[in-house]
C-alpha cells in the first residue's frame, strides 16, 4: 500500500496550514509525524483520511487518485489523541462495532476483540461502559477500536500521549510487532522525539505546516538537513551556539576551541553556527575528541539514572544530558566536555555543512 501526497496545499480563510508538500511515505514500517503542538501533524492526518479536503494538490494511495473520494468510502482507521467511544456501549462492542459494520462473522469478531483486548491490558474490563473508565483506559479502548480492524491506511494521532509511562513503554514495542505482517501503511505522528527513534521507521519532521525532512529515521536524526530539522528532532533541545572557524581552529570562545573537522576545513574562515545535542555534554570525559567547557550550573534535575543540568557559558545557556547522578552545585561552576566529534554545523541560514 502506498502513500503519496503530491503538492497539495491546505488553506483556512487566508491562512496557510499546511504548505506545498511532496512526500512518498514508506509502504512498510511507521511513519513517523514530528513536530511540536500546532506543527501541523493532526491537519496532515486529516488530509490523508478523506476527513477534510486540499486546497490544492493530490492524495494518492495504492496507485489511485483518492482526492474527492470520501471518509465513508475509503478503509481508513484513525486515533485520536482525544479519546472517542461510543458511551452506551462496552468495551467490548465499542472495540467490536467496525467488524460488525464490515459484517465479520460473530466467532471472527470474538478472537480479534479478545486478541486486541489482551494486548491493550482491557480484558478485566470488557463488560464496562467508557464512563466507568480512566482516561487511559478510554484511550486504551479508541485505540482497540482502530487496531482491530484491517484497515489499509492506519493513522495515529498522538495515541499514546495520555497513557501511563509503563503502558506506554509496552505499546512502543508492541505496536511494531502488531502491524509487521499486516498489509497497510502506518501513519503515527507524535512530539516527542525519542518515541520516533523507538519506533524506527521513516520519520517526517515537520513545522509551521511544512515537512522539513523525510527518510529513515536514524538518518533524519543523525544527518539533519538543516537547524530546523535538528531541533525538531532533539530532546533536550539541542544546544545552539555560534561559532568561527579560524584557520583550522573552531572557535566557540576565548576559552573553548577545537581543530576544525576535515568538512570545515575548505570552507572559509568566518562566522558558522554549531549544534550539539544535550547526550554529548557531560561533566564526564566522554570520548577521545573532547573540548573542555566550563558553566555556571542554573538548573540541575537528578535522577536514579541520569542527570540534566543547564548551565551558562558567558552569554551561551547549554543543557548536559548524561547517565549517573553527578555532585552538581547549584551556582557554582562545573566543567563539562563536549563531544566534538558529534558536533553539527550549519551555515548562518540553517543549512548544514556536511549534509
Amino acid at each position: 500500500m502506498t502513500l503519496e501526497l503530491r503538492n497539495v496545499i491546505k488553506r483556512v480563510g487566508a491562512d496557510t496550514h499546511i504548505h506545498e508538500t511532496r512526500v512518498r511515505f514508506a509502504e512498510t514500517g511507521f511513519n513517523i509525524l514530528l513536530g511540536t503542538t500546532l506543527a501541523g501533524k493532526t491537519t496532515l492526518l486529516e488530509l490523508m483520511a478523506g476527513l477534510t479536503p486540499p486546497s490544492a494538490g493530490e492524495i494518492w494511495f495504492d496507485g489511485k487518485n483518492v482526492t474527492g473520494v470520501p471518509v465513508q468510502k475509503r478503509n481508513v482507521s484513525m486515533v485520536y489523541q482525544q479519546f472517542i467511544n461510543y458511551p452506551n456501549l462496552t468495551v467490548y462492542e465499542n472495540i467490536a462495532s467496525p467488524l460488525r459494520v464490515a459484517g465479520l462473522a460473530r466467532a471472527g469478531i470474538d478472537n480479534r476483540v479478545r486478541r486486541i483486548a489482551e494486548l491493550l491490558r482491557l480484558t478485566p474490563l470488557l463488560a464496562r461502559r467508557p464512563a466507568e473508565l480512566s482516561g487511559g483506559q478510554q484511550q486504551r479502548t479508541a485505540l482497540a477500536r482502530a487496531l482491530v480492524k484491517d484497515a489499509d491506511l492506519v493513522l495515529l494521532d498522538e495515541p499514546l500521549a495520555n497513557l501511563d509511562f509503563k503502558l506506554r513503554e509496552e505499546l512502543r514495542d508492541e505496536l511494531p510487532k502488531l502491524f509487521a505482517d499486516r498489509r497497510c501503511t502506518v501513519v503515527f505522528a507524535t512530539s516527542d522525539p525519542v518515541e520516533a527513534l523507538l519506533l524506527g521507521g521513516h520519520t517526517a519532521t515537520i513545522h509551521a505546516g511544512r515537512i522539513t525532512q523525510f527518510g529513515p529515521t536514524p538518518e533524519v536524526y543523525r544527518q539533519p538537513a538543516d537547524l530546523l530539522t535538528a531541533q525538531i528532532f532533539s530532546h533536550p533541545p539541542i544546544n545552539i551556539a555560534p561559532i568561527v572557524k579560524a584557520g583550522d581552529a573552531m572557535v566557540v570562545s576565548d576559552a573553548v576551541r577545537w581543530p576544525a573537522p576535515a568538512a570545515l576545513r575548505r570552507l572559509s574562515d568566518g562566522p558558522y553556527v554549531l549544534g550539539i545535542r544535550p547526550h554529548h555534554v557531560s561533566p564526564l570525559r566522554n570520548g577521545h575528541q573532547a573540548a573542555q567547557i566550563e558553566g555556571r550550573v542554573q538548573i540541575a534535575e537528578l535522577s536514579g539514572s541520569e542527570s540534566v543540568i543547564h548551565f551558562a557559558h558567558g552569554k551561551l545557556s547549554w543543557v548536559s544530558h548524561s547517565p549517573g547522578v553527578h555532585p552538581i552545585e547549584v551556582g557554582g561552576t562545573t566543567r563539562f566536555y563536549v563531544e566534538t566529534e558529534r558536533c553539527l554545523y550549519f551555515t548562518a541560514d540553517g543549512a548544514r555543512i556536511g549534509a
